[in-house]
């Protein structure tokens, strides 16, 4: 379990250190005249470096993680310089936020559709005791867990509802719902490494190379059916309004045969692709 602790400050043990330096350097000047202070000169330069080992420099967003021989001591995550035992083992552990750009992967989605699909996440370390001793390298962790979360998303749902028209979430259209998933299952993956999840989302999500086109030519096909019953609708109900009107007002008195020669009339120049070409009729409605 993490635990924060705040060293004493190191500017005293700085002065410390240069005031044994300088000592030690005197000595060693006056060695001649007094042969007893080599013991001297030489015990200030010892004592100077060990103070010196002991320093260390703490920038913002940044901590160590202090060892001595094999025991956990505590995370130091205040910046500054400070003064610990020159015996523990430092670690440092970035505390900033970093972002990791997933390779575009090749899988099958729900319906066995072969897919690309890449994600972005931003992540940051937030336990630096897992961060160093549950996981070997939570950087790699970070990555091998990341690719694993993004193909189990892609398993789990379709691209789109073409196939699976019942399909609540999809790939494609499911949007903050998807990445809000995805952001939950890399939380769950990352945690025994002290990592947390600041933001997961879909960065790329594309057809295979070896179905694209023929899946382009189902939307297409899809699209046009779609347009053609919207069109066909609205047709039917403009042939039912100008029957009910002419038979309302009266304008003109049609038998079954003339109204289904005027519906399909109206069908045909409501639902053609192209313009309709006007007959000009100077006989009666029966010739």
């Amino acid at each position: 379990m993490e635990k924060i602790i705040k060293p004493v400050s190191g500017y005293v043990a700085l002065l410390v250190s240069l005031v044994l330096l300088a000592g030690s350097v005197y000595c060693f000047i006056h060695i001649q005249e007094r042969g007893w202070v080599i013991a001297g000169a030489i015990g200030f330069l010892i004592a100077s470096i060990y103070i010196m080992c002991g320093l260390m420099v703490i920038y913002p967003n940044h901590s160590r993680v202090l060892n001595f021989f094999g025991n956990y001591v505590g995370t130091v995550k205040a910046d500054g310089l400070f003064f610990v035992n020159p015996l523990y083992t430092k670690q440092k552990i970035s505390l900033r936020s970093e972002n990791l750009q997933g390779q575009t992967l090749k899988v099958n989605d729900k319906m066995g559709n072969p897919i690309e699909i890449g994600a972005v996440v931003v992540w940051q370390v937030g336990d630096t005791y897992k961060a160093a001793y549950e996981v070997e390298d939570y950087e790699g962790y970070v990555k091998v867990q990341s690719e694993a979360a993004v193909r189990h998303l892609a398993n789990s749902f379709s691209y789109d509802n073409l196939e699976d028209q019942h399909a609540e979430i999809t790939l494609r259209d499911g949007g903050d719902k998807a990445n809000e998933i995805l952001e939950k299952e890399l939380a769950d993956r990352l945690a025994p490494a002290g990592i947390i999840i600041i933001e997961a989302r879909i960065a790329h999500l594309a057809y295979a190379a070896e179905i694209a086109g023929a899946m382009l030519q189902r939307q297409q096909a899809t699209a046009i059916v779609a347009a053609r019953i919207k069109i066909v609708e609205g047709a039917v109900g403009m042939v039912e309004m100008a029957l009910e009107m002419l038979s309302k007002k009266q304008i003109v008195e049609l038998d079954e045969e003339k109204k289904a020669a005027m519906v399909s009339n109206l069908m045909v120049v409501l639902c053609g692709e192209k313009g309709a070409q006007p007959i000009l009729n100077t006989g009666t409605l029966y010739q």
